[in-house]
């Protein structure tokens, strides 16, 4: 691990933290209050992982991405 980086959290504004994994090519947002998680690659900014409680998906948006 690179580093770990103190950041508010996305979806709901705590502290949370930022992390830099495999040698800088993904990074790991994470926050303890609401279990907020998303994985991007560092290099493509695609996200590998996401977790967000509270966020409603757009299914919309979402049915059209998976056609």
């Amino acid at each position: 691990m690179l580093g770990i980086q103190k950041v508010h959290c996305p979806n709901c504004g705590s502290p949370a933290e930022r992390h830099q994994l495999d040698g800088g090519k993904l990074t790991r947002t994470q926050c303890a209050t609401c279990d907020y998680l998303m994985i991007t690659c560092a290099i493509t900014a695609k996200v590998i992982e996401a977790y967000a409680p509270g966020i409603a998906a757009d299914r919309k948006l979402f049915s059209l991405a998976n056609r």
